[in-house]
């Protein structure tokens, strides 16, 4: 061997050096392969872009000029090898013959790689490294050319020096010319080669329709996808200033919930059957199934992380040899160091591409768990609906789904456990013979303990769920009627009913949490026992210790301490997933509504929009009573349609009828058109009323400003200080019930359908505001629609083309106003009715108001009358002028406060 600064003049060691690193590309570019074959990045006409710049020459000539370095490194290599042959071989000849094949082989599938790129695939991200590859080849072929001139002139082996300087001195003309295609630039015009080709994302690929940022992962190239540094544009941001939710840019569609759940849908439809067919097994499946192949490369990542954890251990007793002056070669000693170092760099690498897999694998699980249970409390039936409340169905979306997505960290650790158990046990017996029989049978005892405890857990885990659930149902009922509670002082009793479920719960919960100490005291002390074991049966077996047997078992036991702590925390979890899992199979198993419940004709092949003929409809499919009983009426497209009766006549079940809600017992349902519906109690989501009113659907504001008038919204909008963009709190609890109701019916005006169906909506607002929106919407803008109403106001009838009567859960009359007035007593009894109650009505304000006049008084100064300030300075409250210092602007819901800046003291984890 060489000894000092000759060996870099070596052409073994030239050679061997640039054959190395011809190798690295070689693999640098199958793993690109490999990743683009799996990558999640759009697509893009490049060629029509490339055809269109003054590049596009440089391009080829570059990509011809990879070829040829190609060729010629082939051609070379058989000539050197014939040569040589007939003259026998040496270290150097051999090494040169590796450099020139492996160049012949890297360079060709680099112009493989270009070609593809420039004509097949669309996404280009690899040109800086094309560029850092020719810059270090280039500086390669001037090194090696420099030494065969120095070698050359000393007159050291003449012929091989004429073939080495021949090799170079090509080699460092074609660098010459890559370096000046790939650093060259032409001011003014796109070039492909200054795009920055690993982490850097043009304009045109990165924006999504909405003109948003869609996120840099989806596009990086292997450079940037192995180092992370696609996250640099966004820790740039946060670098400068403070990160809203605009400068976040969207998932890509494989990662957001709308591009994955149709997948998993897909799958558990094919595994199931029918819904009704939903296992927690076939649940598993269809999850497995959606993300088989991150799984499977997350258990690639996770097996080439632990192959290299293994290789500090293996290779300590060899090292401490190689230090004791006992190598077994020459140079072991720089080769033992490299294998740590390649090691120890894959291992971080792998490990944290693995850890980022599993994330991401259960954000997409969480993601399309919520969606599926999402879309089964859309479609529940209402038998199954009275067994699960929303806090359950709440409890499954957050606490279940949330689980199973948590579990994709311990998916690995069970299978994983057993290769690093069987690796370690390889090491010390490779190391200490018969003793590692020790530390399997002790490592066995301590996995036999977890079985009961794990069974325990179950039982512990199921119980607490269950707990849960009844407490969460019970926090959500008094929420939502926190103001009968109010009214009728009971929130002492619901307190202490609260209390009591979440005792229960407290005592399963601590049963859980002792159980699960008691496994983790036993595994916690498992390497303890496992060492003490190994090295007590290595003495009593005269196993003689030296020191780099003894670090390698050390650095053994310290890694297999990994999979022993994690053995409590993965039996924890997967007791805890298997129970999730039950309970959202189960629930994914209950009865839908029906689909045969309506017959949809097709729009415009029809002049009827809804016909019943001998409809029976039950809540309940198991009561003999139904709940309509001989349904029969037919509406024509345009017609207006009252629907009118007693409390608890069956009015609101027949629209739920319509919109097939209501299980069908016989008889036929027909629905022609779009339908739109209008509850009686209002509806609004979280969030501005704009976006409460559009739902989802684009801007016109001409149609906008028209239903804004109609509803009576306009001059609500104008005494707010946002308008239209004022955002209202949670079910709109900063709006009074009139408001949220024209809200309602404007949101469903603005879905222009060609069906609506309206539940007493009138019944929230005054007289006047009825009057004018039963005018400007029923009468104006929903003249040339069918809809069907349901009201108690009997002045709004007369103008229905058709009135519906229903007693009983039936339609006892049916006809025009003049016609069912005088042709039976149902209706003339809610006529008389009405008129009654208003007579007394009206009365009684008559009396209300003479008494107030007596009694009205000033109070501080303010005229105060029944409780009311007076018009004047109710019209200057509204006008702003209420006090002499106008507040600022602020939104009804307070915004989420957060601190900005650098943090004042360390961060607790």
């Amino acid at each position: 061997m060489f000894s000092g600064t000759d060996f870099l003049l070596k052409p073994i060691f030239l050679r061997g050096f640039s054959g190395s690193l011809h190798l690295v590309l070689l693999f640098v570019l199958l793993v690109t392969f490999v990743f683009k074959k799996l990558s999640v990045g759009g697509n893009e006409d490049i060629k029509e872009r490339f055809d269109n710049t003054k590049r596009a020459l440089c391009y080829k000539l570059a990509l011809f000029c990879c070829l040829g370095v190609s060729v010629f490194s082939f051609v070379w290599c058989l000539l050197s090898y014939f040569y040589w042959y007939r003259s026998g071989w040496s270290d150097d000849e051999i090494v040169t013959l590796l450099d020139l094949a492996l160049r012949a082989i890297s360079w060709g599938a680099l112009s493989v790689y270009l070609h593809t790129q420039f004509f097949i695939l669309p996404d280009i991200k690899f040109l800086f490294l094309l560029r850092v590859w020719w810059g270090v080849y280039f500086s390669i072929s001037c090194y090696c050319l420099v030494v065969d001139i120095f070698l050359y002139g000393k007159h050291e082996h003449m012929s091989s020096q004429v073939h080495y300087l021949v090799s170079d001195a090509v080699s460092v003309f074609t660098g010459l010319f890559l370096c000046f295609v790939g650093f060259l630039k032409i001011k003014g015009e796109y070039t492909l080669l200054e795009e920055p080709l690993l982490d850097g994302n043009n304009l045109d690929s990165t924006k999504s329709r909405g003109g948003d940022f869609v996120t840099p992962y989806s596009n990086a190239g292997i450079f940037s996808f192995l180092t992370f540094s696609w996250m640099g544009s966004l820790i740039a941001v946060g670098n400068k200033k403070s990160i809203d939710i605009e400068d976040v840019p969207q998932l890509h569609s494989v990662d957001s919930a709308g591009g994955s759940f149709p997948v998993f849908k897909n799958k558990l439809q094919s595994y199931s059957g029918a819904t009704s067919g939903v296992t927690t097994f076939k649940l598993v499946k269809a999850l497995f199934s959606s993300a088989w192949k991150e799984i499977l490369y997350a258990a690639f990542l996770a097996l080439l992380y632990t192959a290299a954890s293994y290789v500090g251990p293996f290779l300590i007793d060899a090292f401490v040899q190689c230090l004791n002056g006992r190598g077994q070669y020459k140079n072991q000693g720089y080769v033992l160091a490299s294998a740590f170092f390649i090691g120890k760099v894959v291992e971080c690498l792998s490990q944290r591409h693995w850890f980022f897999r599993l994330q991401q694998i259960g954000i997409r699980m969480r993601s399309v768990l919520m969606a599926v249970i999402y879309n089964k409390g859309l479609t529940i039936s209402c038998q199954s609906k009275q067994g699960h409340t929303s806090g359950e169905v709440i409890n499954f979306m957050t606490v279940d789904a949330g689980r199973i997505g948590d579990f994709s960290w311990y998916m690995h650790d069970s299978w994983l456990a057993i290769i690093q158990v069987s690796l370690a046990l390889f090491i010390l017996y490779k190391n200490l013979g018969l003793a590692a029989v020790a530390a399997l049978l002790a490592t066995i005892i301590v996995m036999l303990l977890n079985y009961p405890l794990g069974r325990l857990q179950e039982r512990f885990q199921e119980k607490l769920m269950e707990s849960k659930d009844k407490r969460m149902k019970a926090t959500s009922e008094i929420l939502r009627n926190m103001r009968i509670l109010k009214l009728q002082a009971w929130e002492m009793k619901f307190l202490s009913k609260i209390i009591e479920l979440r005792n229960t719960e407290t005592g399963w919960l601590k049963k859980f949490v002792y159980t699960s100490a008691i496994v983790s005291f036993v595994l916690w002390g498992a390497p303890t026992l496992v060492s003490v074991s190994t090295f007590g049966t290595c003495l009593l077996l005269g196993i003689p210790l030296e020191s780099g047997k003894i670090l390698s078992a050390l650095a053994t036991f310290r890694i297999l301490q990994q999979p022993i702590y994690n053995l409590p925390d993965t039996i924890s979890m997967m007791v805890q997933t298997k129970v999730s899992l039950d309970r959202i199979a189960s629930f994914l198993r209950l009865d839908d509504l029906q689909s045969d419940v309506i017959e949809k004709i097709p729009r415009g092949s029809s002049d009827t929009a809804v016909e019943i003929v001998d409809g029976n409809f039950s809540w309940d499919l198991s009561s003999p009573n139904s709940t309509l009983k001989d349904i029969n009426f037919k509406v024509f497209h345009g017609m207006r349609v009252a629907v009118c009766g007693t409390v608890g006549s069956g009015k609101s079940s027949l629209l739920s009828c319509i919109l097939g809600e209501v299980p069908k017992i016989s008889g036929t349902l027909k629905l022609c058109g779009k339908k739109a519906y209008v509850a009686q109690l209002p509806w609004i989501q979280s969030g501005k009323i704009e976006e409460n009113i559009l739902f989802g659907k684009e801007m016109d504001k001409e149609r906008y400003e028209r239903i804004l008038e109609a509803c009576s919204l306009k001059k609500d909008l104008e005494i707010l200080s946002f308008g239209d963009q004022t955002v209202i709190g949670e079910r709109g609890i900063n709006l009074s019930g009139g408001q949220k109701q024209r809200i309602q019916i404007a949101r469903a005006l603005y879905q222009d359908a060609d069906i609506y169906l309206f539940d007493d909506p009138f019944s929230a607002v005054d007289a006047h505001t009825g009057s004018h929106l039963f005018k400007e919407v029923l009468l104006g803008l929903l003249s040339s629609k069918t809809v069907i109403y349901v009201t108690h106001q009997v002045e709004f009838l007369p103008v229905a083309d058709l009135i519906l009567v229903v007693k009983d859960g039936r339609i006892t009359q049916a006809g025009k106003y003049d016609d069912i007035l005088s042709s039976g007593s149902d209706f003339m009894e809610l006529v008389g009715a009405h008129k009654t109650a208003l007579s007394v009505l009206d009365s009684k304000q008559a009396g209300l108001t003479s008494g107030n006049e007596s009694i009205s008084q000033d109070v501080d100064g303010m005229s105060i009358t029944n409780g009311v300030l007076s018009k004047e300075e109710n019209k200057d409250v509204q006008n702003g002028k209420a006090g002499e210092i106008a507040e600022p602007k602020r939104q009804l819901v307070q915004e989420e406060e957060r601190e900005k800046d650098s943090l004042s003291g360390p961060p607790n984890w």
